[in-house]
């Protein structure tokens, strides 16, 4: 199962430390990791909403594969239009989902706001 996640640079540096390996674990706040199922979809969240937001003011799609029979068994939600699909996974899940990780984290795409200050290589 192919999925996407779109991170903002903080969250890449941490997937980076992992060695490209794995999604690092959530906040308290944050119950669920949601990866999403389409490019489209991550795009959009990278561009209109990472790349617009402080405090670094860039996002990045990353894409990764989970196995098909362990992907099976999270929730999928539709969380407004059609390509708006996202993989519900408890937090509390996300050390064994990203066991589950077939190869490394590609990020595949950059986006960088108008406020953006720094290097533009990842």
């Amino acid at each position: 199962m192919k999925l996407y996640r779109p991170v903002g640079i903080r969250e890449l540096e941490l997937i980076k430390q992992s060695g490209m390996t794995e999604f690092p674990p959530r906040f308290p706040e944050q119950p669920i990791f949601y990866p999403v199922l389409n490019k489209e979809y991550a795009r959009q969240i990278a561009k209109e909403w990472n790349a617009k937001n402080p405090p670094d003011y860039a996002g990045f799609v990353t894409e990764f594969e989970i196995d098909d029979q362990y992907g099976a068994k999270f929730e999928i939600k539709t969380v407004g239009g059609s390509i708006h699909q996202e993989l519900w996974v408890p937090a509390e899940e996300l050390a064994e989902f990203n066991k589950h990780i077939i190869g490394k984290i590609k990020v595949i795409e950059s986006h960088y706001g108008e406020n953006y200050q720094g290097s533009k290589t990842i």
